[in-house]
């Protein structure tokens, strides 16, 4: 039997504030359709997908944000 997992279980041990994103300032590394766009809010870095900001953004510590910097400048991130 396959068991279902909630919501609640899925942020468990989510130590990060559920952020009010409505008025956030999105800034956007390029101007094509479908980019990458972020916003700092409240101490955290969101990250969402300009072709669809309706979709769930992704919430960084300043920490997290470097380390996911650092590593796609290395080329971590690279589909090669």
């Amino acid at each position: 039997m396959a068991e279902t997992i909630t919501t609640q279980q899925q942020l468990a041990g989510w130590a990060k504030p559920d952020l009010d994103l409505s008025n956030a300032d999105w800034q956007s590394g390029s101007q094509g359709a479908g980019d990458v766009q972020i916003a700092f809010v409240e101490g955290f870095i969101a990250m969402r997908n300009g072709g669809r900001p309706e979709s769930p953004s992704l919430i960084f510590t300043p920490a997290e944000w470097r380390a996911f910097v650092v590593n796609a400048r290395e080329g971590e991130f690279d589909l090669t």
